[in-house]
């Protein structure tokens, strides 16, 4: 049995990683599936992998323009939209003196202010009953040397995800979040962050993760599965984490 057999979801940073694998997953169940990107060569790679019957929109979610856009694409594409994965956003790994204007502008952009009009945009094509998920990190709930930028803008996506929880309930919108723990994707390597940063940060992962090995994004992609079908019908407002017990070490 296909559990979103008729479903359209539309997976935001789709194109690579922990987005590419979700995307993968949900159209296995079943689901039309609309993919975002940056990056049109990864965009076009990963529609391919997808086959036909998903859609590939080039976008960058830090415009608006581009949101109305992606959103226009969907609706002409596939109708309206039951499920939405809400995980683009970017990392850069550096310690507070560090950190200039440029990149806390970027960063916060990205995976704030793209998060945030990504949902406002998606709003009025939402199915009810429909399933928002947030791409959330266990940077939020813990500290990390070296990601205060990133950890600070995690956190409000985690806040945002909550207060979205109580505010779309009453249309019949779910809003959960997957709280990700250290994943092998390209997403650091990619970030320019120094290698000898992600070489430390890497060792202190594994190191402090009770399953010694980094999660695989498509391990994280089935607990977005969860999320997104009719399984999870009662769970609202939830952080639920596929971290391989590496919230464990701060309780």
């Amino acid at each position: 049995m296909r559990r979103l057999e008729g479903k359209v979801a539309l997976v935001t940073g789709g194109n690579s990683g922990i987005g590419l694998a979700a995307a993968k997953e949900l159209h296995a169940n079943g689901a039309r599936v609309v993919i975002s990107g940056r990056d049109p060569a990864t965009l076009a790679d990963a529609a391919r992998d997808l086959g036909p019957e998903a859609l590939a929109v080039q976008a960058d979610l830090t415009r608006l323009s581009d949101i109305d856009r992606l959103m226009a694409r969907t609706r002409e594409a596939f109708g309206k939209i039951d499920v939405l994965f809400v995980n683009a956003g970017i990392y850069e790994g550096a310690s507070l003196e560090e950190v200039d204007e440029a990149a806390f502008d970027a960063m916060l952009s990205s995976n704030l202010k793209g998060s945030y009009f990504t949902v406002q945009k998606a709003l009025p094509n939402l199915n009810s009953p429909a399933s928002i998920i947030f791409n959330g990190s266990v940077n939020a709930l813990t500290g990390i040397a070296n990601s205060s930028l990133y950890t600070a803008n995690k956190g409000a996506v985690h806040a945002l995800a909550r207060a979205l929880a109580a505010e779309l309930i009453g249309r019949g919108i779910r809003v959960n979040t997957v709280t990700i723990g250290p994943t092998a994707t390209h997403l650091l390597t990619r970030s320019g962050t120094s290698p000898e940063i992600l070489k430390a940060q890497d060792v202190a992962r594994v190191g402090r993760s009770p399953v010694k090995r980094l999660g695989r994004p498509e391990e994280v992609a089935k607990v977005v599965l969860f999320l997104a079908s009719d399984d999870s019908s009662f769970v609202v407002g939830s952080e639920i984490a596929a971290d391989g017990g590496w919230l464990l070490n701060t309780m």
